[in-house]
C-alpha cells in the first residue's frame, strides 16, 4: 500500500513536471522507480516509458489548445523518435542494470549543466555577451 501511495505522488509530481517543464517523466520515475521502489533499471525504464504516453497526451492537450505545438516539429521528431526508442530500447537489454543506471546518470548531470549555463537559440544573450560580440 505504501508502494502504491509513493507511485500515485512521484506521478502526480512528474505529471506536473511533464506539463510544466516538457519532461518526459523519465528523468524522475527512474530515479523513484529504481532507489525508493527498488525495480530494476531494466524495469524502471520500461515502466517509465509506458507512462509517458497518458502523460504526454495529457499535457499536449492542453499546450495544443494554448497555441504551443508545433505540429510539422512534432511530426519530425516523432519519426526520428520511434526508431530511436527502438534502438534505445534493444541496446539497454545488452547492458547490466549497474551501468544502464551510470548512463542514465551522467545522461542527467550532462543535460542539468547544459541546461543551466548554455543559451539557447532564440534567446537574448547576457548583456556583457552580446557587448562583446560587437567588438568582432
Amino acid at each position: 500500500m505504501a508502494d502504491g501511495i509513493v507511485l500515485i505522488l512521484a506521478g502526480l509530481f512528474s505529471g506536473f513536471l511533464s506539463g510544466l517543464l516538457g519532461v518526459g517523466g523519465g528523468a524522475f520515475f527512474v530515479p523513484v522507480l529504481v532507489f525508493i521502489i527498488g525495480a530494476s533499471p531494466h524495469v524502471a525504464i520500461g515502466t517509465s516509458l509506458a507512462v509517458i504516453v497518458p502523460t504526454a497526451l495529457a499535457g499536449c492537450l492542453k499546450h495544443y489548445r494554448s497555441g504551443n505545438v508545433d505540429l510539422a516539429m512534432a511530426l519530425m521528431l516523432s519519426i526520428g523518435a520511434l526508431g530511436g526508442a527502438y534502438l534505445g530500447a534493444s541496446t539497454a537489454s545488452h547492458i547490466s542494470g549497474p551501468l544502464l543506471r551510470k548512463v542514465f546518470g551522467a545522461f542527467v548531470i550532462i543535460v542539468g549543466v547544459h541546461m543551466l549555463f548554455a543559451t539557447p537559440n532564440g534567446e537574448e544573450k547576457p548583456k556583457a555577451a552580446a557587448d562583446a560580440q560587437q567588438l568582432y
